[in-house]
């Protein structure tokens, strides 16, 4: 078995957040459309604007590494984003709804930002500028939502569900 490198590192973890970026997608509208709060739907539709951008960022690192952009199934997405469809339905009709969207919401942006934290850093010390710079956008755009989620839970959502 030929010895693995950051190189090869990068790639798996490129595929897994590939993956996982298209299963956000998929799931946005349905925690937009769940959500009750207006600044929260608005949050959440801006987010799935900028997935898009963050998979068309995705396929250029892969081109950056001369790899085809493909994605390899991510348990551990697939297991965060069944707990946010479980607490939207067993919380559909009450108040806390929005709190428990907004939980389940940020239990994704911690996964990304860890992941895309990662082939950051492992970028920049592979010295591939152009992947860098591309998952550095990335990763400042995941901590800001995190950031306003985190605001709209406090100031309006959270307030409001007690």
């Amino acid at each position: 078995m030929a010895e693995k490198n950051l190189k090869d590192l990068i790639l798996h973890t490129l595929k897994d957040v590939y993956f996982a970026e298209h299963e956000i997608l998929k799931a946005l509208p349905e925690m937009e459309a769940a959500a009750k709060n207006q600044r929260l739907r608005e949050a959440f539709a801006t987010h799935r604007q900028q997935t898009e951008q963050q998979i068309e960022r995705l396929r250029q690192v892969f081109q950056v590494l001369d790899q085809k952009a493909e994605g390899m199934p991510c348990e551990a997405i697939q297991g965060i984003l069944a707990e946010g469809r479980e607490v939207m339905e067993e919380f559909a009709d009450s108040p806390a709804s929005d709190a428990g969207l907004i939980a389940a919401a940020q239990a994704v942006e911690h996964y990304e930002i860890a992941r895309y934290g990662a082939l950051r850093s492992w970028t920049e010390l592979a010295a591939l500028d152009e992947a860098e710079e591309l998952l550095e956008q990335t990763l400042d755009e995941e901590t800001a939502t995190d950031v306003l989620l985190t605001r709209i839970a406090e100031e309006m959502v959270n307030p409001a569900s007690a």
